[in-house]
This record gives C-alpha cells, sequence and structure tokens, in this order.
C-alpha cells in the first residue's frame, strides 16, 4: 500500500539561505581575524537547522554550538561532522557518555561535572574536548571566575579531558558602552592570563555573541579567537548592533486567504466579541493562527499583507485562523497570498514589529513558530 501523499502546508515559512549567508560574512568581516562558531539551537531559531547548517559550514563557519544533546547529534549528521560541534551550557548526566562518544565538544561548568566526563572518556577510551563555561555576570550556568582558576588546572589534569577551549556569555551587550559588559571582558581577560601562568592555555576562547559582534569591539580582540553568531545570521538582533553590521531579514511567513465575505454592521468577530464591525465591511479570514507562531498580541492591533497592502487585525486571533479588514484590497480573493512576516510588494511586516506588540524579543518571534509549518530553505 502507498503512504499517502502529503498535503501541501497552509503556512510555509521561506527561508533565505543568501541572506543568511550575508548576515554570516558581514559578521566575519567585522570580527575579523576571529573565527565565526554559528550557533543553530532550537533548530537554528526556529527556522530549520539542516539546511542552513549545511550552508554555512559550505561558507566557511569555524563551529556550530547548540544547547542540547540531541541538537549537537543532529548538527553533526547534518554535516557530515565537517566542522566541530559543541554544547553549550551543559549535560545532564545521562548525556555525558553519549556525547564523549559521538565527539562533541563538552562544556564543564564545576569540577564535578569534569570527573564524571573523565569517567566516561576512560571507559570508552576516547579523548573529551572540553570548553569550559564561565560565569562573568550571566549567572546561569558555569564557573565563576576566581573558581575557574583554581579548578581548571585540576580539569586538565584529568585523564581524557582536553581543555580545548573557554567562553562566557552577555546579558546587556544589547546596550553600546554599557559599564558591565566592559567589566565581564576585564575579568575573563584576567582569567586567562591567570590561566595561562599555571600552564593552561586553551586555545579557543569566545565571548562576543550577536549583540556583542556589532557592540563590543573589546571581545572582538586578543586573546578571544572566536565569535558566536546567533540571532544576527537571521537578522533580528539588536538594532544597535544590526544597523552597523548592515544586517538583513532573511524570512516570509505567508498563508492565504479562506473566505472572504461581507458582514453587515455590528457583527462581532472572534472569540470574545472584541470587534464589531462600525459599518458593513469586507472581511477576509487568513488560515494561519496562534499555532503556527502569530502573536495573540496582533489582535486588533497587528496587521497582515494582502496583495502589498496593510490589512488590520480585527478580532482575536484564533488558533488557526485571523481574520483581517479587506477593507483597502475590495479585490481580494479566496486564495490570496498573506503575509504574516515579511515583505510583499511595497509592504514589510516585521520580526520587531511583533516583538513590540507581544511585549517580547525577536528570539521568543521565531522561536514561536508552530511546527505545523512547513520551513521552506530558499536559495
Amino acid at each position: 500500500m502507498k503512504p499517502a501523499a502529503r498535503a501541501p502546508s497552509r503556512v510555509v515559512l521561506d527561508v533565505s539561505l543568501p541572506d543568511i549567508e550575508e548576515n554570516y560574512r558581514k559578521s566575519e568581516r567585522n570580527a575579523a581575524p576571529l573565527g565565526v562558531i554559528v550557533v543553530l539551537k532550537a533548530d537554528a531559531y526556529g527556522l530549520g537547522m539542516p539546511a542552513i547548517a549545511r550552508r554555512l559550514v559550505a561558507a566557511g563557519a569555524a563551529g556550530i554550538a547548540t544547547a542540547e544533546l540531541a541538537e549537537g547529534l543532529a548538527a553533526l549528521e547534518a554535516t557530515g561532522e565537517r566542522v566541530p560541534v559543541g554544547v553549550l551550557g551543559s549535560l545532564l548526566p545521562d548525556e555525558v557518555a553519549p556525547a564523549v562518544r559521538a565527539g562533541l565538544r563538552i562544556p564543564l561548568s564545576d569540577l564535578d561535572e569534569a570527573r564524571a566526563v573523565s569517567a566516561a572518556a576512560v571507559r570508552l577510551r576516547r579523548r573529551a574536548k572540553c570548553h569550559v563555561a564561565v560565569d562573568t555576570g550571566m549567572s546561569r550556568v558555569g564557573l565563576r571566575p576566581e573558581d575557574a582558576l583554581a579548578q581548571v588546572p585540576l580539569m586538565a589534569a584529568l585523564p581524557g579531558i582536553e581543555i580545548e577551549g573557554a567562553y562566557s556569555h552577555f546579558p546587556t551587550a544589547n546596550v553600546p558602552g554599557d559599564a558591565a559588559t566592559a567589566a565581564q571582558v576585564r575579568a575573563f581577560r584576567a582569567l586567562v592570563r591567570g590561566l595561562a601562568a599555571r600552564g593552561v592555555r586553551p586555545p579557543v576562547l569566545h565571548l562576543a555573541n550577536s549583540d556583542g559582534i556589532g557592540n563590543v569591539p573589546a571581545a572582538l580582540r586578543a586573546p578571544f579567537t572566536h565569535i558566536r553568531a546567533g540571532i544576527g545570521l537571521y537578522g533580528a538582533s539588536d538594532p544597535s548592533a544590526r544597523r552597523r553590521l548592515g544586517l538583513k531579514p532573511c524570512l516570509t511567513l505567508r498563508a492565504r486567504l479562506a473566505q472572504v465575505r461581507r458582514v453587515p454592521a455590528g457583527a462581532t468577530i472572534g472569540y470574545g466579541r472584541t470587534f464589531a464591525a462600525p459599518r458593513d465591511m469586507l472581511v477576509g479570514t487568513v488560515a494561519a493562527g496562534y499555532a503556527d507562531g502569530l502573536p495573540l498580541a496582533l489582535s486588533n492591533r497587528g496587521s497582515i499583507l494582502v496583495r502589498g497592502v496593510r490589512c488590520p487585525v480585527i478580532g482575536r486571533i484564533c488558533m488557526d485562523f485571523t481574520t483581517v479588514s479587506l477593507e483597502q484590497v475590495p479585490d481580494a480573493k479566496v486564495g490570496d497570498e498573506a503575509v504574516c512576516l515579511g515583505r510583499q510588494g511595497e509592504g514589510e511586516i516585521t520580526i520587531d514589529e511583533w516583538a513590540v506588540l507581544k511585549g517580547t524579543h525577536p528570539h521568543d518571534i521565531l522561536c514561536a513558530i508552530g511546527a505545523r509549518v512547513r520551513r521552506n530553505p530558499v536559495g
């Protein structure tokens, strides 16, 4: 029996690989001669990791960073193990042996973790390449610099362990000239000097994230050897960093009009009856809703593009549908393309616009795009 043909998706996310590569190269040029580690966690921020990973490895990426074991293994498979793949943050106890076996770059946040990695490496007859997570101010994972100075030499002496790298993370690199960020850079540099005096010289050092690439030039100089390009790859980093680097958006989230009709004056639309037509109106039902990633905060506030024209969202966004006013597009027809994010004609709906309406940041917008939306790598 033949498997049933897959129905076309109602909602499609077009992801421009050439634009992502261009953003990568702009970050690379700005940070030269440092290498670029591309952050592809959460399925490349929800945009489809395998195609993006292959494109950026071909473009020269020095490595890939993920957030967990499963993501790391998937990145190794997608790229044929052509570049180092690491996990940022931490591994759970039952993830240590599989990570060592696969050859992932392993994060170390304390001496107990290092001992567990060492035991697994010895048992598997492997040498585990490890990167020390240093907490310079995020207070999420990692060793404080003073503790790292004491513990990293002990880690380096464990059998089966190679201290290949050290890294930290900025919480406020989106603020140009931030004093706390400058203090983080100084603390990391002091740690590197202290470790070198104790005979530990990790060859891979990175601190700058996407915002740091544009806003923290001190993190783009020695002793640092690499940067981490994450959400900036998709043109959605902090506005100041985005303008400085000339990053561009890379995606279009598109659906179609499922119905076009007239409603009489006084008709209410959607759950909660939050919109009442002030007059007879032409309205359209877009076949996309909050299950596809449209924030509920767009209800009665956002817009969707139809034939290049901004059409206001009216009523509450539903799980599967969104209603818009078609008063400015009287010739709209069922089946017309409706662009929820991105460009259509002269119009554009930006990730920043959604983030402001939702009271959040671009990371949340990208990662909230629903699983049933088809990711379509273009170019």
